[in-house]
């Protein structure tokens, strides 16, 4: 097994005081926070230069989770996600018990289950949904690697987790999609 103990317990501790983190996910490299905290979630819009009616996404470590932090989920999305090969993110109505400044205008929340070891690891342990925007100043492409981060995100952050620093696989963005009892609109390919 990887050793990323670490760097889970540097994470912890700082997500625990409502700082932030940089961290590796089952897509790109993402900025994360508490996704409760609405004060840490308004240092991601800061750091990021990011407009605070953008909503970001929330990475979860299973489907209970999902049923936790939304009101009333449509159960088959969970069979769909299943089928899928690519990660996906979801759009879910009624979000509960999350950080206002995360919730789309209309009280949606985007949240995807994570399957990279890491980050499932991290937000178990944690025991809330973690924030996970892209590293990358608002407007600019996303990092498709470590290396590629601009060095003021890295240097804004109050946590780089190391697992991971040197992949050079090219990640890309997970698809989105709104669920919406049985439909399926697709977002973001």
């Amino acid at each position: 097994m990887v050793d990323f103990e670490k760097d889970i317990e540097n994470c912890l501790q700082v997500l625990d005081n409502g700082g932030l983190i940089l961290y590796p996910t089952d897509t790109v490299w993402g900025i994360g926070c508490d996704a409760t905290n609405e004060k840490a979630v308004e240092k991601v819009y800061q750091l990021k230069n990011r407009p605070d009616q953008k909503a970001m996404i929330v990475l979860v470590a299973d489907e209970r989770d999902v049923l936790q932090y939304v009101a009333s989920p449509d159960l088959a999305v969970f069979d769909y996600l299943q089928e899928t090969k690519k990660p996906t993110t979801v759009i879910y109505e009624g979000a509960i018990g999350l950080a206002d400044n995360l919730l789309g205008k209309d009280g949606s929340i985007a949240i995807r289950i994570c399957n990279e070891q890491f980050c499932k690891h991290l937000i178990k342990r944690f025991r809330k949904p973690i924030v996970s925007t892209s590293a990358n100043i608002s407007g600019e492409p996303a990092a498709k690697t470590f290396a590629d981060i601009n060095e003021q995100i890295k240097s804004g952050v109050d946590y780089v987790v190391t697992y991971r620093q040197d992949d050079k696989t090219i990640a890309a963005p997970s698809s989105v999609i709104k669920w919406n009892n049985g439909h399926l609109e697709v977002i973001r390919p």
